[in-house]
């Protein structure tokens, strides 16, 4: 086909169609680039760029090419962010540490559970069987620091899972050392006369070498650091979960010495202290002798006798979210949250 010469192309009159007619834009020189456009187009030759800010309707999408581009980006920005997720995660301390406040700030901050009551005045208590007995030589103070004992054991029971470590505070020294009391927490929860034992619950010991923080510590501490922790009004030694650092204190002078109301049986009273205290932890209050004779229940506070009659003096003006009747009830000792009858 013979191409048209430039004198042809001159000649010919400019062509308008009804778009060009309505736009204003159309009429007007504009250096004769809309002229030129529009030859190019009939010539299939590539168009020239338009400078005209005007936006064009029916704008086609962005090639696949764009798309795809835009797609790796924000992947990009998704792995970076996930990333120094994992870097603050692996500078982060470890929630293994056992190290917490002083006992002092400890006491005056956090929550705290445990068979001495809290708060108010109880100059006038005398409970002859609270008394620490005689005996051996137990831990008076440490450093408010815990050393996990390492070991763990299978889940046993059914139901929501608890994790637990045991613990011994630093500078507590134990006669019979910290195994024999890893063994005897271990023992004692894994009795189906425990918490187990209601098929609600389930417990399992890990420790430091689990990288699992765990839903609570129990902890053998010593008096002074149980006494900072948990209070120490009414001058009769106690255990006591504190919430705020997660840790059941077992008092090293009842571990060691027991109480009067076990008559000297002092695995018993220590499987009670624990398991006591464990309550806590599962939002467990305090709760009287229900019939002369029968069973304590474990929540009753049998540090400090089985005698309702005892006891009420310490909610007589501090209930503590319950009244112990004035009753003349006794129970013998017990220390089992599911006991066989």
């Amino acid at each position: 086909m013979t191409r048209p010469t430039g004198s042809s192309r001159r000649a010919r009159p400019p062509e308008r169609d009804a778009d060009t007619r309505s736009d204003p834009d159309a009429s007007s020189p504009s250096d004769g680039r809309t002229e030129r456009r529009r030859s190019a187009r009939r010539r299939g030759q590539p168009l020239a760029a338009s400078w005209s800010p005007r936006p064009r309707t029916g704008t086609p999408a962005p090639p696949a090419r764009s798309r795809r581009g835009a797609a790796l980006g924000a992947l990009a920005v998704v792995l970076l962010a996930l990333t120094g997720f994992v870097v603050v995660r692996a500078l982060a301390p470890s929630a293994e540490t056992t190290d917490v406040r002083s006992p002092a700030a400890a006491a005056e901050q956090g929550p705290v559970v445990g068979e001495a009551p809290s708060g108010g005045e109880f100059a006038g208590v005398d409970i002859p069987t609270a008394e620490l007995p005689a005996g051996g030589d137990f831990p008076i103070s440490g450093a408010g620091t815990w050393r996990v004992i390492p070991g763990s054991t299978p889940q046993v029971g059914v139901g929501r899972v608890y994790t637990y470590t045991v613990e011994v505070e630093d500078g507590a020294v134990l006669a019979e050392g910290d195994a024999a009391f890893a063994t005897a927490v271990d023992a004692t929860l894994d009795d189906p006369r425990s918490w187990t034992g209601s098929g609600q619950i389930a417990l399992r010991r890990v420790d430091a070498a689990a990288g699992v923080v765990p839903d609570f510590r129990i902890s053998l501490t010593s008096q002074l650091t149980t006494r900072a922790q948990c209070g120490y009004q009414i001058r009769y030694e106690a255990s006591c979960w504190k919430s705020d650092i997660g840790r059941v204190l077992i008092n090293g002078s009842r571990w060691v010495r027991g109480a009067a109301a076990f008559e000297g049986q002092l695995g018993l009273y220590r499987q009670y202290a624990i398991n006591h205290e464990v309550g806590h932890v599962f939002r467990n209050q305090h709760v009287p002798c229900p019939e002369n004779g029968a069973l304590a229940p474990v929540m009753m506070q049998q540090s400090f006798g089985v005698s309702n009659d005892y006891l009420a003096q310490l909610t007589d003006d501090n209930p503590q979210g319950i009244q112990i009747p004035r009753d003349g009830k006794v129970c013998r000792p017990n220390p089992w949250p599911n006991p066989v009858r």
